[in-house]
């Protein structure tokens, strides 16, 4: 099956080409490389082009995750397998792709995804997130877990993921105009039409944030944005049960064991995260102003309110 590597861009910044670097050490034959940038000012194209990616352009106020997708994903319509990596991560060792395309051994299998983790150096709060949401424990995910696993059914990843190029066709590609999680709208619809979601945990890749309160709170009002405007993923899946709370009791026992200095950190981002959501479930009573200063992506507003 050919393969594409396909990734977003925007001023990618000091690890760029250690990410470049480390896709070209993958024990894998690789058909088709291409960016998509939408605007840069450093030198992200011209690294790109150096490692033999094809580059595509869009303006920077056209951009959003899944237009930007859907385009790579029709720039590579010869390939059986899209592999999508936000430019922030790098793959670990010489398999990991190799392990992640191995999922799509099953044909049933529409998507897979890989296991994330915390960058060298990170902080204590991203860590525990990435060691409890990227478990040692490879799964395959399909409709019926929706009773015990709820809207994580869905969940997948746009940082490190690969499409079965048919399966994301059958739903008709990536989606436009969604704030983002593009992944979880096609892994919900590709469910729904009876592909499964493989989680591989093998195939890692390193990739994780440092945000502060203020940026937490901002990403939870983009996800009860995000839950507002698709609600028909929670009609479908439900929400995700008690895992809120078997986060939260994780999270404080790792911080207390690990670094019981960023306690008052955990506790105010846990208020953020909850006043953020709140907000964004709520956001259609809030002013286009308000709504573009609590949100983490901007830009999806400046779009809504250029297309009234």
């Amino acid at each position: 099956m050919k393969v594409a590597i396909l990734i977003p861009t925007l001023n990618a910044g000091n690890s760029w080409e250690m990410l470049l670097d480390s896709i070209e050490k993958q024990d894998l034959v690789v058909d088709k490389k291409i960016i998509i940038d939408s605007g840069s000012s450093d030198d992200t194209t011209k690294i790109a082009l150096a490692h033999g990616y094809e580059l595509l352009t869009i303006n920077k106020s056209d951009f959003d995750h899944g237009y930007a997708r859907q385009l790579l994903a029709e720039a590579a319509k010869d390939c059986d397998l899209l592999v999508y990596l936000t430019q922030d991560c790098i793959l670990s060792g010489d398999q990991s792709l190799k392990n992640l395309l191995n999922a799509f051994e099953d044909e049933s299998i529409g998507i897979a995804y890989g296991r994330q983790l915390p960058h060298i150096g990170a902080k204590t709060i991203e860590t525990h997130a990435r060691l409890f949401n990227y478990t040692t424990q490879s799964k395959v995910k399909q409709l019926s877990d929706k009773e015990q696993l709820g809207i994580k059914t869905a969940s997948c990843s746009n940082s490190y993921a690969a499409y079965r190029k048919r399966a994301l066709d059958s739903v008709g590609g990536f989606p436009s105009h969604t704030i983002f999680a593009e992944d979880v709208i096609v892994g919900g619809q590709l469910l729904i039409k009876g592909w499964k979601i493989a989680y591989v945990a093998e195939a890692e890749v390193y990739h994780s944030h440092d945000y502060t309160v203020k940026e937490e709170f901002n990403r939870y009002f983009d996800i009860g944005v995000f839950h507002s405007t698709n609600r028909w993923l929670l009609d479908e899946f439900g929400s995700a049960g008690g895992e809120g709370l078997k986060y939260l009791k994780s999270e404080l026992n790792y911080v207390v064991k690990n670094n019981p200095l960023v306690l008052p950190k955990m506790i105010l981002s846990i208020g953020a995260k909850f006043l953020g959501y709140k907000l964004g479930m709520m956001h259609d009573k809030l002013s286009p102003k308000q709504r573009r200063a609590y949100s983490m992506h901007k830009k999806y507003w400046d779009k809504i309110e250029k297309n009234r």
